[in-house]
C-alpha cells in the first residue's frame, strides 16, 4: 500500500466518522425513544382496564412484539454502513391512565419520529423508518376506532 493509498483509507475514515457522528444523535435519540415506547406500552397492555379495553389491549400488544423486529432491522442495517451505535438512552416509563392519554402518547411519538428521521440520509433506512410509522399509526386507528 502506497503512502497516497494509507491517506484515502485515513480520508474515508475521517469522511464517515464525520457522517455517522452528526447524523447518528438524531438517529441514536429515535432508537432509544423507540426502546422506551417497547417498555411502555407492554405497561400499558398490562395495565389497560374497563369495559370494552380489549381491543386497547390487543393494540398494545401488537405494537410491543411489532416494534422490537423493526428496529432490529433498522439498527442492523445502520450499523452496517455507520458502524456501533452507542450511548443509548432509556426514559423512565409512566403508568397506564387512559386510552386517550395513549392515543397522546403514540401521536408525539409519531411526530418525534417524524423529526429525527430527517437525519437520515439513505433511502434504505427512510424506508425502514416508514415501517415504524405505519406500525404507530395502524396502533392508532386500533385505539381509536375499534372499541
Amino acid at each position: 500500500m502506497t503512502k497516497k493509498d494509507i491517506l484515502t483509507l485515513k480520508l474515508r475514515s475521517d469522511m464517515i466518522s464525520e457522517q455517522s457522528e452528526k447524523g447518528s444523535k438524531g438517529f441514536e435519540k429515535m432508537i432509544s425513544k423507540l426502546l422506551t415506547s417497547r417498555n411502555q406500552v407492554q405497561i400499558f397492555h398490562w395495565q389497560v382496564i374497563k369495559t370494552g379495553s380489549f381491543a386497547a389491549h390487543k393494540a398494545y400488544e401488537d405494537y410491543y412484539s411489532g416494534i422490537v423486529g423493526i428496529m432490529d432491522d433498522l439498527v442492523e442495517s445502520y450499523q452496517g454502513k455507520y458502524g456501533i451505535i452507542e450511548n443509548y438512552t432509556c426514559d423512565g416509563v409512566k403508568q397506564f391512565e387512559s386510552v386517550e392519554k395513549t392515543i397522546t402518547y403514540f401521536q408525539d411519538l409519531a411526530s418525534l419520529v417524524e423529526k429525527l428521521r430527517k437525519d437520515v440520509k439513505d433511502s434504505y433506512l427512510d424506508n425502514q423508518i416508514d415501517n415504524v410509522i405505519q406500525l404507530i399509526q395502524s396502533t392508532l386507528y386500533k385505539l381509536r376506532f375499534l372499541k
